[in-house]
């Protein structure tokens, strides 16, 4: 069968005005990814897994086409068309190299001097294609191979028919992309996809982007969660080891140097294999470099392969990147697959004419009929063929995608999972109309993302929901949505609902309003500083109930939207009653001699004060405007998705009163403002900071609830890391203020930069997380540091973090330890 799909692939390229053939090596193998392109042009295109190609040629005549690849020598060959299309298959043979012409110095490997040299070109020969537009061709796969029937109990399914019933092994992901792309130097890219691809997927747009395939080893680094250090970086000799294998002369008599590339330290943010530099140029001529995910600090990676493939231009003397291979493997409880993205770059235009309008903040675009092309217009324009396994994948997907598209057929699916179960009363029920675009679901009472636990008010909290959503496109671009939910507290016996209804307009700059009410038990410090899971450990096993509650009854009409690229504003005002709440319950599993609980309502705070939560009513009102300099963003026909620009930090201006208040002490206002910034440290790592500060108006009397609060932590475990902008010891309430403060939060992730360099502890691929907070208050400012290890596991499981927290205030000088467990909950 797959002998018979590879002939019926090589008569359709033959069908079409093309050169077409194989290209395999000297004993018949086919040499997947290598290059072919007309010499002295920018035409060009690689073969596929199968060592087929087709390149796109118009008109007859005559023509020196190049086969180029990796660890093969150059094939030129001359042809006289008089007919299209062409077939013309070539065959390469192995690259011999030697060291004749290596001068040996006693004190000096050879490989380091050319890596120098190559170092010291870096810069230069990274902005010799300073601006240029070009075409671009991306196609992505992703596979898995024995994939289990079940997971935490859960059926998996055929993944929407990926999956044989047998082999449970399949194609989960096929997609193209076809673009034009257009770059100047420092930072303007600009990329329009003319047409896009998705394997079962009619309506999709392919993930593909020239963007995101530019991986340029010419930058010191290479983003990949971890910063990896390319080969050339400045500081590589830190880094690697390296080993001239041998030089040979390619096809326009350029003496390449084939140079090993080994890191000195297994587990640093590194690669390993082979990079080949120009003599006299010191350009990259190609390269095959693979790098680990431990490396890269994602565990369920096993490799990651980077092939390029340059040509040398004798118009420009530039050499230019014809194709890119990445090439991965993944694995993590008991799912395993692998996968591959090519991309091909071709008609290069070096002198191009931008206009003032030519760049700007939008850095991708789509054509709004990109899905929409037939067959025959991927034929034309695929400058890489279809294996016979992806283009027995389009047919299967498509076939799939027609039935299932039909109304008939969505309504048997639907009948099917909308069967309700006995223990769907615990777990949740949801109910299906596929054709109408809504469901209706039921949340169970043993809902974890609503999980609320135990507290000393209500006792055990039982918790569940109802929820209608309707999408008024099959996308839900824009949609509607109504929930209630409601709880009831076995200590305190009260059943307690609340309701919401939103409406999204769009999924361009997301403009949304919503109308809720009801009542609810809120945490004093809204911004809920310890979870009630959290806090259900800290109160039944160790007698700790950190978390403070009152009860609102509250009506509150919200809106947001992003009114222009990067200003995004929202605003919400409400009423609110609030009532105070005392402990209903000592309950507690594990009796503590040295402690009991605290009341929730007064709050003891230190220095001997009381906090007091009183019954009173207000209206609330709040406006907040987020800016982000810079913002980048790309348009789908669909949706924007915005790109933080990491040169300029965030700005968040806020406003927040009181008005109408039952006493008039309790009405107030706040102004506040925060910056804060992401950014990029090259080998060094990642920094991170928050600075953000405010002040009161008229606020003497409000309430605690209103009060300026601080994350805190008082807990020696966290269900998740350390707030990056919260304390780790700071008490909970001790330092809230209805005066000015200002708080700042500076954090750096080495990401091995530090222990990945120390022998033995490299092996075990931790990072080294430090942090130093302060807060300004109308008390005495309070300071603490700490110092963490994350990444903490073993094999693919590495789930946990240990910080020392350090206070170093006056009065609270002392430390400990917390341990982070990243679960998501």
């Amino acid at each position: 069968m797959k002998l018979f799909y590879t002939l019926f692939l090589l008569i359709s390229f033959l069908s079409t005005a093309q050169i077409t053939g194989t290209v395999t090596d000297a004993d018949g193998e086919s040499i997947p990814f290598a290059s072919i392109f007309i010499k002295d042009t920018y035409t060009g295109t690689s073969t596929n897994v199968d060592g087929i190609y087709q390149l796109d040629v118009k008109k007859t005549g005559g023509y020196t086409v190049v086969f180029q690849s990796l660890g093969y020598k150059t094939n030129e060959v001359t042809v006289s068309i008089d007919k299209l299309p062409f077939e013309l298959n070539a065959t390469l043979l192995t690259e011999t190299t030697s060291l004749d012409e290596v001068v040996v110095r006693s004190d000096e490997n050879p490989a380091d001097r050319v890596i120098r040299e190559a170092i010291a070109n870096r810069e230069a020969n990274r902005l010799k294609g300073s601006s240029y537009t070009a075409d671009f061709y991306s196609r992505g796969l992703m596979g898995m191979e024995d994939v289990p029937e079940k997971f935490l109990g859960q059926e998996i399914g055929d993944l929407d028919g990926s999956l044989d019933s047998l082999t449970r092994s399949g194609v989960i992901y096929l997609s193209e992309t076809v673009s034009n792309i257009a770059y100047e130097a420092p930072d303007n890219f600009k990329e329009f996809i003319t047409a896009s691809k998705v394997s079962g997927d009619d309506r999709g747009f392919s993930a593909n982007s020239a963007e995101s395939a530019n991986f340029d080893f010419y930058n010191n680094n290479i983003d990949l969660n971890n910063r990896i250090v390319s080969p050339i970086a400045d500081y590589a000799f830190t880094y690697y080891r390296y080993k001239l294998l041998g030089t040979f002369y390619d096809s326009n008599n350029f003496l390449i140097n084939k140079i090993e590339v080994t890191s000195r330290r297994p587990n640093d943010n590194t690669f390993n294999g082979i990079i080949y530099i120009v003599e006299d140029q010191w350009t990259i001529y190609g390269l095959e470099l693979t790098t680990t995910g431990q490396n890269i600090n994602v565990p369920f990676i096993r490799e990651i392969t980077f092939t390029q493939d340059f040509t040398y231009e004798t118009e420009t003397s530039d050499w230019v990147k014809r194709n890119q291979n990445i090439v991965f493997s993944f694995g993590l409880f008991g799912f395993e697959g692998n996968g591959r993205f090519i991309a091909n770059y071709t008609n290069y235009n070096f002198k191009p004419e931008f206009d003032k309008k030519a760049f700007g903040a939008e850095v991708l675009a789509f054509n709004p009929d990109a899905n929409k092309k037939d067959s025959l217009f991927w034929k034309q324009v695929r400058p890489v063929p279809l294996t016979a396994d992806e283009s027995r994948e389009y047919v299967k997907k498509d076939s799939i995608s027609a039935v299932r598209n039909d109304p008939k057929y969505k309504d048997s699916v639907d009948r099917v999972e909308n069967k309700f179960g006995v223990l769907d009363v615990l777990t949740g029920y949801t109910y299906r109309d596929s054709n109408e675009n809504y469901r209706i679901s039921y949340d169970g009472i043993l809902d974890l993302g609503a999980f609320q636990g135990f507290n000393t008010v209500q006792g055990f909290v039982l918790g569940s929901g109802l929820s209608y959503s309707k999408g008024f496109d099959e996308d839900y671009n824009q949609s509607f949505y109504t929930a209630v939910n409601f709880n009831y507290g076995t200590s305190d016996d009260r059943l307690r609902y609340d309701g919401r209804i939103s409406y999204r307009f769009n999924r361009t700059n997301r403009r949304s309003i919503s109308l809720s009410g009801g009542t609810e038990v809120a945490q004093i410090n809204t911004s809920n500083p310890i979870s009630g899971l959290e806090n259900s450990i800290s109160s039944l096993f160790f007698e700790r109930n950190y978390a403070k509650f009152f009860e609102r009854d509250y009506a509150r009409f919200s809106y947001s939207e992003e009114v222009t690229n990067g200003f995004f504003l929202n605003g919400s005002v409400g009423y609110e009653r609030r009532q105070p709440l005392k402990n209903t319950t000592d309950q507690v599993w594990f009796t503590q001699s040295d402690v009991d609980y605290t009341p929730n309502n007064p709050l003891f705070l230190d220095q001997n004060r009381l906090g007091f939560v009183r019954e009173h009513e207000l209206l609330k009102v709040g406006a907040g405007l987020t800016i982000r300099p810079g913002q980048k963003y790309q348009s789908y026909p669909d949706q924007k998705f915005n790109i933080v620009n990491e040169k300029y930090p965030t700005i968040r201006l806020n406003y927040e009163g009181g008005f109408a208040a039952s006493e008039s002490n309790y009405n107030y206002h706040q102004i506040s403002a925060s910056i804060w910034q992401n950014f990029d440290q090259g080998n060094l790592g990642r920094s991170s900071y928050w600075v953000n500060a405010g002040t009161f108006f008229d606020a003497d009397g409000i309430s605690l609830i209103d009060a300026q609060h601080f994350n805190g932590n008082q807990l020696r475990y966290k269900l998740a890391a350390l707030n990056p902008y919260g304390f780790g010891l700071l008490d909970y309430y001790d330092y809230s203020t209805n005066e000015s403060y200002a708080q700042v939060h500076v954090q750096h992730d080495f990401k091995g930069f530090l222990l990945g360099k120390i022998p033995g502890i490299n092996l075990l691929n931790y990072d080294l997380i430090v942090s130093g907070k302060a807060l300004m208050t109308q008390r005495k400012p309070y300071f603490e540091v700490s110092a963490g290890i994350d990444n903490i596991g073993f094999g693919n499981f590495r789930p946990f973090r240990v910080d020392y927290v350090r206070s170093i205030t006056s009065d609270r000088n002392y430390g400990a330890f917390v341990v982070g467990i990243n679960f998501g909950l």
